[in-house]
């Protein structure tokens, strides 16, 4: 029985190989300037997209290490950058759409694989809640626009002005420069925010909230709210989010991908590497495209890979809070 156990474990590996193939050697990828850190199974930790990820894993930490649910401590976590108006790409302070609106989409993911997620949501200070109350009190998955606001003030959410007078002005000089609608990424504005962690009980969960593209057209939703998109958990497996061009992970599903990939084996490493390499492989990828990944699994190994240089995680793990630089294919041109 072991055998024919190992028999189907390795065929698996094999049919993934083939339709995943490298096309890339070790020698080709650039490495993280720190590297991967070491597996702590077992122990709490927090994973988290950018720069802005430290302050939100301060936040997840201090729930985790006082013994609190990984669900609760990625929904605080998020709710760091959420309120912060100095980051630019999510919640309060959000660069907004192209008629001056700000429009947020956000999801979470539980260790029992309930999901909820909120799209073109506006007005709303913390929508990673909302999509909580989704997950939790409807038989739904994802609200959008007025149906997902009118949800949010039904349930005691209060209406908030997110547009800040620094957000405005950048909307402002962009009307005024006559652009036509063109938007990027916006992966400079350090992008979404995704953020995963494991409990005391080895539990994991993940959240993903962002206010999308700076100056997008009205109603463009990206990755970041979509299950298997933005963000998958696997309580058995691992857990993946992603940062970034949404459209390309979109046309991908590179979170359920990754999460795939360690399911037949991979180290989360090989894992965001191969999912990146399967990118570039089904969307054409322009000179402007960025897009990063991070993985976790159940032995509490780290994996993180982005297309073009830039892109930063943070990690809490053994009581230590660090950004990394994460490993990634090409120099931007």
């Amino acid at each position: 029985m072991a055998n024919r156990r190992s028999f189907i474990k390795q065929s698996l590996m094999v049919s993934v190989a083939s339709l995943f193939p490298f096309r890339f050697t070790k020698a080709d990828v650039n490495e993280p300037t720190i590297g991967i850190m070491p597996a702590a199974s077992g122990q709490p930790m927090v994973i988290s997209t950018w720069s802005h990820g430290l302050a939100a894993n301060e936040a997840a930490a201090l729930i985790i290490d006082a013994g609190g649910k990984a669900l609760d401590a990625v929904e605080k976590g998020v709710h760091v950058p959420e309120a912060d108006p100095e980051t630019m790409s999510v919640g309060l302070g959000g660069l907004p759409d192209s008629e001056g609106n700000v429009t947020l989409d956000a999801c979470i993911m539980a260790p029992s694989g309930n999901a909820g997620s909120v799209t073109y949501l506006q007005h709303i200070l913390h929508p990673v809640s909302v999509a909580r109350k989704v997950m939790e009190n409807t038989p739904h998955v994802i609200l959008s626009g007025e149906g997902a606001l009118k949800f949010a003030l039904d349930n005691g959410f209060e209406k908030t002005n997110l547009l800040t007078d620094k957000a405005k002005a950048e909307w402002e000089k962009w009307k005024s420069s006559g652009a036509h609608y063109a938007p990027n990424a916006n992966w400079e504005n350090h992008d979404t925010i995704g953020l995963l962690a494991m409990d005391a009980s080895g539990d994991l969960a993940g959240a993903c909230t962002t206010s999308g593209m700076a100056f997008k057209h009205p109603g463009r939703v990206g990755d970041s709210p979509v299950i298997g998109a933005g963000l998958f958990v696997d309580n058995k497996i691992g857990a993946a989010t992603a940062t970034g061009e949404g459209e390309a992970v979109l046309k991908t599903l590179g979170s359920f991908l990754i999460v795939e990939f360690m399911r037949n084996g991979m180290h989360p490493q090989q894992a965001c590497e191969a999912a990146i390499q399967r990118l570039t492989e089904a969307v054409k990828v322009h000179d402007n495209m960025q897009v990063g990944y991070l993985a976790i699994n159940k032995a509490g190994e780290i994996g993180a890979f982005a297309l073009r240089k830039g892109f930063q995680y943070a990690v809490y793990q053994n009581g230590e809070h660090k950004l990394i630089d994460a490993g990634f294919l090409f120099e931007w041109k």
